[in-house]
Protein backbone atom coordinates (compact mmCIF):
# COMPACT_ATOMS: atom_id res chain seq x y z
CA UNK A 1 0.00 0.00 0.00
CA UNK A 2 0.99 3.61 -0.46
CA UNK A 3 0.91 5.59 2.73
CA UNK A 4 1.65 9.02 4.08
CA UNK A 5 2.79 9.28 7.67
CA UNK A 6 2.08 12.34 9.77
CA UNK A 7 4.44 13.09 12.66
CA UNK A 8 4.93 15.69 15.32
CA UNK A 9 8.42 17.01 15.96
CA UNK A 10 9.10 14.25 18.49
CA UNK A 11 7.02 11.20 17.58
CA UNK A 12 4.69 9.60 15.10
CA UNK A 13 1.13 10.70 15.87
CA UNK A 14 -0.82 9.35 12.90
CA UNK A 15 -0.10 6.36 10.68
CA UNK A 16 -2.29 6.58 7.63
CA UNK A 17 -3.52 3.11 6.68
CA UNK A 18 -4.84 1.96 3.28
CA UNK A 19 -8.57 1.52 3.87
CA UNK A 20 -8.76 1.68 7.62
CA UNK A 21 -7.42 4.66 9.61
CA UNK A 22 -5.49 7.78 8.80
CA UNK A 23 -4.46 9.17 5.48
CA UNK A 24 -3.71 6.31 3.09
CA UNK A 25 -2.98 6.42 -0.57
CA UNK A 26 -2.66 2.95 -1.90
CA UNK A 27 -2.30 0.34 -4.52
CA UNK A 28 -2.90 -3.39 -4.38
CA UNK A 29 -0.04 -5.50 -3.00
CA UNK A 30 0.48 -7.28 -6.32
CA UNK A 31 1.88 -4.10 -7.86
CA UNK A 32 4.01 -2.77 -5.00
CA UNK A 33 7.31 -1.44 -6.33
CA UNK A 34 8.15 -3.99 -9.02
CA UNK A 35 6.64 -2.27 -12.02
CA UNK A 36 8.43 0.66 -13.59
CA UNK A 37 7.28 3.96 -14.99
CA UNK A 38 6.06 3.60 -18.58
CA UNK A 39 7.84 5.45 -21.34
CA UNK A 40 6.08 8.59 -22.50
CA UNK A 41 6.63 10.65 -25.60
CA UNK A 42 5.45 13.80 -23.87
CA UNK A 43 7.68 16.73 -24.80
CA UNK A 44 7.96 19.43 -22.20
CA UNK A 45 9.70 22.72 -22.81
CA UNK A 46 11.86 24.43 -20.20
CA UNK A 47 8.88 26.57 -19.24
CA UNK A 48 7.00 24.98 -16.35
CA UNK A 49 3.78 23.26 -17.45
CA UNK A 50 0.64 24.30 -15.61
CA UNK A 51 -2.50 22.28 -14.97
CA UNK A 52 -5.91 23.29 -13.69
CA UNK A 53 -7.83 21.32 -11.08
CA UNK A 54 -11.51 22.17 -11.51
CA UNK A 55 -13.89 21.67 -8.56
CA UNK A 56 -17.25 23.01 -7.43
CA UNK A 57 -15.34 25.07 -4.88
CA UNK A 58 -13.35 26.82 -7.59
CA UNK A 59 -10.24 26.18 -9.66
CA UNK A 60 -6.69 25.43 -8.55
CA UNK A 61 -3.80 26.09 -10.92
CA UNK A 62 -0.63 24.10 -10.32
CA UNK A 63 2.79 24.41 -11.91
CA UNK A 64 4.83 21.23 -12.36
CA UNK A 65 8.52 21.39 -11.55
CA UNK A 66 11.07 20.68 -14.27
CA UNK A 67 13.42 19.51 -11.49
CA UNK A 68 11.27 16.37 -11.15
CA UNK A 69 10.95 15.33 -14.82
CA UNK A 70 9.68 11.77 -14.31
CA UNK A 71 6.85 12.86 -12.04
CA UNK A 72 6.11 15.85 -14.29
CA UNK A 73 5.95 13.79 -17.48
CA UNK A 74 3.86 11.04 -15.90
CA UNK A 75 1.37 13.56 -14.52
CA UNK A 76 1.07 15.30 -17.88
CA UNK A 77 0.51 11.97 -19.62
CA UNK A 78 -2.29 11.06 -17.22
CA UNK A 79 -3.88 14.48 -17.67
CA UNK A 80 -3.70 14.13 -21.46
CA UNK A 81 -5.25 10.66 -21.17
CA UNK A 82 -8.15 12.20 -19.15
CA UNK A 83 -7.26 9.89 -16.25
CA UNK A 84 -8.06 12.68 -13.77
CA UNK A 85 -11.59 13.26 -15.06
CA UNK A 86 -14.33 13.16 -12.43
CA UNK A 87 -12.26 11.59 -9.66
CA UNK A 88 -12.67 12.48 -5.98
CA UNK A 89 -10.58 14.06 -3.29
CA UNK A 90 -11.26 10.92 -1.33
CA UNK A 91 -9.23 11.75 1.79
CA UNK A 92 -9.24 15.17 3.44
CA UNK A 93 -7.52 16.08 6.71
CA UNK A 94 -7.78 19.66 7.86
CA UNK A 95 -4.43 21.34 8.56
CA UNK A 96 -2.69 18.50 6.69
CA UNK A 97 -3.67 17.89 3.07
CA UNK A 98 -6.27 16.95 0.47
CA UNK A 99 -5.70 13.72 -1.44
CA UNK A 100 -6.89 12.34 -4.76
CA UNK A 101 -5.97 10.23 -7.76
CA UNK A 102 -7.51 6.89 -6.79
CA UNK A 103 -9.09 5.54 -10.01
CA UNK A 104 -11.61 3.62 -7.89
CA UNK A 105 -13.06 6.94 -6.73
CA UNK A 106 -14.72 7.51 -10.10
CA UNK A 107 -18.41 6.67 -9.67
CA UNK A 108 -17.67 5.42 -6.14
CA UNK A 109 -20.68 4.46 -4.05
CA UNK A 110 -21.54 6.46 -0.92
CA UNK A 111 -19.56 5.15 2.03
CA UNK A 112 -17.25 3.07 -0.16
CA UNK A 113 -13.75 2.91 1.27
CA UNK A 114 -11.21 4.46 -1.07
CA UNK A 115 -7.47 4.88 -1.23
CA UNK A 116 -6.33 1.46 -2.47
CA UNK A 117 -6.62 2.16 -6.20
CA UNK A 118 -3.55 2.23 -8.42
CA UNK A 119 -2.43 2.41 -12.02
CA UNK A 120 -0.03 -0.54 -11.98
CA UNK A 121 3.39 1.11 -11.76
CA UNK A 122 5.52 3.32 -9.53
CA UNK A 123 7.95 6.19 -10.16
CA UNK A 124 11.48 6.54 -8.76
CA UNK A 125 11.81 9.12 -6.00
CA UNK A 126 13.03 12.52 -7.19
CA UNK A 127 13.92 14.20 -3.91
CA UNK A 128 15.26 17.73 -4.03
CA UNK A 129 16.08 19.70 -0.89
CA UNK A 130 14.96 22.88 -2.66
CA UNK A 131 11.43 21.50 -3.08
CA UNK A 132 9.67 21.43 0.28
CA UNK A 133 6.22 20.60 1.62
CA UNK A 134 5.11 24.20 1.98
CA UNK A 135 1.42 25.05 1.88
CA UNK A 136 0.23 24.42 -1.67
CA UNK A 137 2.90 21.82 -2.48
CA UNK A 138 1.87 19.04 -4.88
CA UNK A 139 3.41 15.69 -3.93
CA UNK A 140 3.13 11.99 -4.71
CA UNK A 141 1.96 9.31 -2.30
CA UNK A 142 3.90 6.09 -1.92
CA UNK A 143 4.06 2.75 -0.13
CA UNK A 144 5.59 2.65 3.33
CA UNK A 145 9.27 2.09 3.94
CA UNK A 146 8.86 -1.55 5.02
CA UNK A 147 7.82 -2.62 1.52
CA UNK A 148 9.27 0.34 -0.36
CA UNK A 149 12.72 1.25 0.98
CA UNK A 150 13.50 3.15 -2.22
CA UNK A 151 10.51 5.43 -1.49
CA UNK A 152 9.13 5.07 -5.02
CA UNK A 153 6.01 7.12 -5.71
CA UNK A 154 2.53 6.03 -6.67
CA UNK A 155 1.95 6.31 -10.40
CA UNK A 156 -1.32 8.20 -9.94
CA UNK A 157 -2.18 9.22 -6.37
CA UNK A 158 -1.18 12.66 -5.14
CA UNK A 159 -1.88 15.16 -2.41
CA UNK A 160 -1.86 18.94 -2.07
CA UNK A 161 -0.57 20.31 1.23
CA UNK A 162 -2.59 22.62 3.46
CA UNK A 163 -0.50 22.15 6.59
CA UNK A 164 -0.09 24.72 9.31
CA UNK A 165 2.32 27.39 10.47
CA UNK A 166 5.19 26.20 12.68
CA UNK A 167 7.41 28.11 15.07
CA UNK A 168 11.13 28.11 14.39
CA UNK A 169 11.97 25.87 17.37
CA UNK A 170 9.67 23.09 16.20
CA UNK A 171 10.93 23.42 12.64
CA UNK A 172 14.52 23.17 13.83
CA UNK A 173 13.67 19.99 15.76
CA UNK A 174 12.03 18.44 12.69
CA UNK A 175 15.05 19.37 10.60
CA UNK A 176 17.41 17.76 13.09
CA UNK A 177 15.35 14.56 13.19
CA UNK A 178 15.29 14.30 9.39
CA UNK A 179 18.82 15.53 8.77
CA UNK A 180 17.66 18.62 6.89
CA UNK A 181 19.21 22.09 7.12
CA UNK A 182 16.56 24.57 6.06
CA UNK A 183 17.60 27.80 4.36
CA UNK A 184 16.49 31.15 5.81
CA UNK A 185 14.00 31.42 2.94
CA UNK A 186 12.51 28.00 3.69
CA UNK A 187 12.30 28.80 7.40
CA UNK A 188 10.44 31.99 6.54
CA UNK A 189 7.97 30.02 4.43
CA UNK A 190 7.24 27.43 7.10
CA UNK A 191 6.92 30.01 9.88
CA UNK A 192 4.63 32.37 7.95
CA UNK A 193 2.76 30.35 5.30
CA UNK A 194 3.06 26.88 6.83
CA UNK A 195 3.23 23.35 5.51
CA UNK A 196 4.16 19.81 6.54
CA UNK A 197 7.96 19.75 6.90
CA UNK A 198 8.01 16.29 8.52
CA UNK A 199 7.35 14.87 5.02
CA UNK A 200 10.36 16.57 3.41
CA UNK A 201 12.82 14.22 1.66
CA UNK A 202 10.45 11.32 2.25
CA UNK A 203 7.80 12.01 -0.39
CA UNK A 204 8.51 13.58 -3.78
CA UNK A 205 7.27 17.14 -4.18
CA UNK A 206 6.78 17.83 -7.90
CA UNK A 207 4.70 21.00 -8.15
CA UNK A 208 2.93 23.79 -6.31
CA UNK A 209 -0.22 25.90 -6.32
CA UNK A 210 0.08 29.18 -8.19
CA UNK A 211 -3.55 30.23 -7.75
CA UNK A 212 -6.56 28.91 -5.88
CA UNK A 213 -5.10 28.44 -2.41
CA UNK A 214 -8.47 29.46 -1.00
CA UNK A 215 -9.95 26.42 -2.75
CA UNK A 216 -7.53 24.16 -0.86
CA UNK A 217 -8.70 25.73 2.39
CA UNK A 218 -12.37 25.32 1.44
CA UNK A 219 -11.97 21.64 0.58
CA UNK A 220 -9.87 20.97 3.69
CA UNK A 221 -12.71 22.38 5.81
CA UNK A 222 -15.45 20.01 4.58
CA UNK A 223 -17.05 17.52 6.93
CA UNK A 224 -15.60 14.03 6.69
CA UNK A 225 -16.61 10.51 7.65
CA UNK A 226 -14.45 7.94 9.46
CA UNK A 227 -11.58 7.24 7.09
CA UNK A 228 -11.42 10.93 6.15
CA UNK A 229 -13.63 10.69 3.07
CA UNK A 230 -15.76 13.85 2.68
CA UNK A 231 -19.40 13.32 3.58
CA UNK A 232 -20.31 15.10 0.36
CA UNK A 233 -18.19 14.02 -2.60
CA UNK A 234 -15.57 16.53 -3.73
CA UNK A 235 -15.15 15.80 -7.41
CA UNK A 236 -12.36 17.18 -9.59
CA UNK A 237 -11.09 17.16 -13.17
CA UNK A 238 -7.54 18.11 -14.19
CA UNK A 239 -6.71 19.66 -17.57
CA UNK A 240 -3.59 21.23 -19.08
CA UNK A 241 -3.35 25.00 -19.12
CA UNK A 242 -2.44 26.04 -22.64
CA UNK A 243 -0.44 29.24 -22.90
Amino acid sequence: MFQIQMKTASKLIIVLMCVATGLQIGCSPKNRTSKQTPTTNTKVENKEQRVQVSTEYGNIVLKLYNETPQHRDNFIKLVNDTFYHDLLFHRVIRNFMIQGGDPQSKNAQPGQQLGAGDIGYTIPAEFNNKLIHKKGALAAARQGDMVNPQKRSSGCQFYIVQGQVLDSARLQMIGMQNGISYTPEQIAVYTTIGGTPFLDMNYTVFGEVVSGMEVIDAIAAVQTMPGDRPMKDVKFTITLVKE
